[in-house]
C-alpha cells in the first residue's frame, strides 16, 4: 500500500525517488496541469524533480511553486488539474513524501488513490514529440491575497510567530505583518533542517511562553513543516490543546456541522453537530466535500472549505488573530466544557500487524473502546512505526482506566503473537 493516512510518507531513499518519478507519470497521465511544491527539506528539489520528469514524460504541464505552504499550493490547484506537495508534514527530515490534491484543495480520494496504486506500473513513457512543459509559479502570493480579503487583523496586534524552519517561514510572518500585526518571527529561515522537532507540540516549544510575555505579544502562532498544521499560545504563554482550539474556532466561526476524528474530545459535540473520521486530514477533508462548514483534528489540521478543503496553517493562523483582537481567548477558553485526554504511543516495527491480529479491518482507523462515560482509540499510526493510544473520560479516573485498558489489550496481543 501506498497511501497513509496523509498522503505518501517514509524515509528518504532510492525507492522513494523512484516511487515519486512513477507517481508524477501516473498524475499526469490523468491531468493536464499540475501544481507542484516542496517543503524545505533538502531532499526536496530531488524529489520534486522526479515528479516532474513523471509529468513532463506524459504531456502534462508544470507550474513549479518551489517552497511553499501545503495549502498555498492546494490553493493554486484551483487553477490546474491537480497538484502535488513533497513534504514529510511533521515528520523528523530524514523523512520525505507527496501529497496530492484536487482543484477544491481535497487530498486525493481512497478511489483516486486505489487507482494510482494498480496502474502506477503500466503507464507508458511518452515519446519525443508529446513532452510537457514546466513554468514558475507563485502560489505564497495567491493564497496571501485569498486570506487578506477575508480576514482582519487589528491593527498592531502584537504575535510571536514560530515556522519550525519549515515553507511556513515564505507565507505567514509576511502575511501577518501585511495584515497589520507586530510580529516576531523565530526559525523562520528555510536552512533545510529544524531547529526544533516539527511537530507542534508544548514540550517541542518550552521557549515561546518567556518570547510572549517579554513582548506583550497577544498570543503565538505555531507551525509544522509544511504550514498544514497551525497550533497556538494565549496571551498569558499558555499552549491552547487541539481539542479546544476546534471549538475555538467553531463558536467564531459560527460553525453548525463539524467533521472531525475519532480521537476528538466529546466536548465538540455540545457546541455543533458533528461527523467523525478516521484520524487523517485526509479523511477529513473527503468528508467535508459532502457535508460540513468547517473541519479540524486535534493534531493542528484546520480545515475551512470557503477557502479550500485542505488544512490551511496560514489562513487558521490569520484568523486566530482576528479572534485575539476581538476576544479574550483566556475567558472564551475558561467556558469551554472539557474533559480528561490521555494521548501515549509505543514504537512498534509491525504496528499494523498487531492491529490486524486485534481486529481492526485498518489498522490506521484502529479500534475504539467505547463506554458510557469515556472511550480509548488505539490505532496504528500512517507516518511512523507506532502504536497510538487516546482515551477520554468525564474524570481523570475514567480516562485512565481506558487507557490502561487500550494498553492492556496490546500487551496481550504482543505475547499472543509473539508465542
Amino acid at each position: 500500500m501506498l497511501f497513509g493516512s496523509s498522503g505518501i510518507r517514509r524515509r528518504y531513499n532510492d525507492d522513494l525517488l523512484g516511487l515519486a518519478l512513477q507517481v508524477g507519470k501516473a498524475v499526469g497521465s490523468k491531468a493536464g496541469r499540475v501544481v507542484i511544491g516542496r517543503d524545505t527539506r533538502t531532499t526536496g528539489p530531488l524529489i520534486s524533480a522526479a515528479f516532474c520528469a513523471g509529468v513532463l514524460a506524459t504531456g502534462g504541464r508544470i507550474l513549479n511553486g518551489g517552497i511553499a505552504p501545503t495549502p498555498s499550493i492546494a490553493y493554486t490547484c484551483r487553477n490546474t488539474d491537480a497538484a502535488c506537495m513533497i513534504t514529510a508534514s511533521h515528520n523528523p527530515e530524514p523523512y520525505n513524501g507527496l501529497k496530492l490534491f484536487n482543484p477544491d484543495g481535497s487530498s486525493f480520494s481512497s478511489f483516486q488513490q486505489k487507482e494510482i496504486e494498480e496502474t502506477i506500473a503500466d503507464i507508458p513513457w511518452g515519446d519525443w514529440k508529446n513532452q510537457g512543459t514546466i513554468t514558475a509559479a507563485y502560489p505564497g502570493e495567491l493564497h496571501s491575497e485569498a486570506i487578506a480579503e477575508n480576514i482582519h487583523i487589528k491593527e498592531g496586534l502584537k504575535v510571536v510567530i514560530d515556522c519550525g524552519n519549515g515553507a511556513g517561514s515564505v507565507v505567514t510572518p509576511h502575511l501577518l505583518s501585511r495584515m497589520g500585526a507586530k510580529t516576531i518571527a523565530v526559525n523562520a529561515n528555510v536552512s533545510g533542517t529544524f531547529s526544533r522537532p516539527s511537530e507542534p507540540l508544548p514540550e517541542h516549544l518550552p521557549y515561546i511562553p518567556s518570547l510572549i510575555q517579554k513582548s506583550g505579544s497577544a498570543c503565538a502562532i505555531i507551525h509544522d513543516g509544511d504550514a498544514d498544521r497551525m497550533m497556538a499560545f494565549d496571551k498569558n504563554g499558555k499552549f491552547i490543546p487541539g481539542d479546544t482550539l476546534l471549538i475555538l474556532f467553531a463558536k467564531y466561526l459560527g460553525a453548525k456541522q463539524v467533521v472531525t476524528t475519532y480521537d476528538a474530545s466529546m466536548a465538540i459535540e455540545e457546541v455543533a453537530e458533528v461527523r467523525r473520521t478516521p484520524v487523517g486530514d485526509a479523511y477529513v477533508s473527503e468528508q467535508l466535500v459532502r457535508w460540513g462548514d468547517f473541519g479540524g483534528e486535534p493534531s493542528g489540521a484546520w480545515i475551512f472549505p470557503q477557502i479550500s478543503k485542505c488544512p490551511d496553517g496560514p489562513y487558521a493562523a490569520a484568523l486566530f488573530c482576528e479572534m485575539a483582537g476581538e476576544w479574550d481567548i483566556t475567558s472564551e477558553i475558561g467556558s469551554i466544557p472539557t474533559y480528561p485526554i490521555l494521548r501515549t504511543s509505543i514504537e512498534l516495527e509491525h504496528a499494523h500487524d498487531l492491529l490486524y491480529a486485534l481486529g481492526a479491518v485498518n489498522p490506521t482507523d484502529g479500534i475504539r473502546i467505547e463506554e458510557e462515560d469515556g472511550w480509548c482509540l488505539i490505532r496504528a499510526s500512517g507516518t511512523e512505526p507506532k502504536i497510538r493510544f487516546t482515551a477520554e473520560g468525564k474524570s481523570m479516573d475514567v480516562a485512565k482506566e481506558l487507557l490502561r485498558k487500550g494498553e492492556e489489550m496490546v500487551r496481550i496481543i504482543r505475547k499472543e503473537v509473539k508465542s
